[in-house]
């Protein structure tokens, strides 16, 4: 009975053994952290997969710190916490296909937040969006258009700044799609040169140009066959 229960566990052992070494064999390069777990890995085409801990010294003054989160075809995914070289967290980040992309929240190394961002992130295969055009000195949307954006990433939503010695809120910001809104909803930037550059006109965009010349009312909202 003894001897089975032996088999079996060697057994077991065999399986798992080949199981961590068919998962090694995709990676070029990897390390096993302290709990055992596999690490800062490079796959067969150089690109980083999943968890990464990042470790960065202090250079001229600028204090280190540690990262740590999830990389998918070598791009950041999902939540990444940074850390003093104490072990205090700074910041708590998320990231989509590479970009930020949601709340980011930084603290003191004292653990008080002393800022809360948003960002909007973009597919970087297809970083397209339909925006509004305001009319010059007022709120009123007189058109929109089909734009591509030049970042991965652009602020969007409320900034939040705090007294870290209080945790009291002492300014908002908001921005639609990289613009500062000014009191009110208006961008502040409305006359200012976009950040956005227009995408060469499709087929499609040139057929209702065609179609809806010369009607001042007439939307286009980013969808082809209009």
């Amino acid at each position: 009975m003894r001897s089975l229960k032996i088999r079996q566990l060697f057994l077991l052992f065999i399986i798992q053994f080949l199981f961590l070494m068919n998962g090694f064999a995709q990676y070029k390069t990897y390390k096993i952290s302290e709990k055992g777990d596999t690490i800062n890995a490079i796959d067969k085409k150089d690109m980083k997969q999943g968890k990464w801990v990042i470790h960065v010294d202090e250079v001229r003054g600028e204090p280190g710190y540690e990262e740590e989160g999830l990389f998918k075809n070598d791009k950041k995914e999902g939540i990444w916490r940074l850390y003093n070289l104490t072990g205090d967290i700074i910041a708590v980040e998320n990231y989509k296909l590479g970009g930020k992309h949601g709340i980011q929240q930084y603290y003191t190394y004292l653990g008080d937040l002393y800022r809360e961002e948003s960002w909007r992130g973009y597919d970087p295969e297809a970083p397209f969006d339909t925006v509004a055009v305001y009319g010059t000195g007022s709120n009123e949307i007189i058109d929109m258009k089909l734009v591509k954006a030049e970042q991965y990433s652009v602020k969007h939503g409320e900034w939040k700044y705090f007294d870290p010695s209080t945790g009291r809120l002492v300014k908002i910001e908001k921005y639609d799609r990289g613009f500062l809104e000014k009191p009110g909803g208006t961008p502040a930037a409305a006359n200012a040169k976009s950040p956005y550059k227009k995408p060469d006109k499709t087929a499609e965009m040139l057929e209702w140009e065609k179609k809806n010349k010369g009607k001042k009312n007439a939307l286009r909202d980013g969808k082809t066959g209009m």
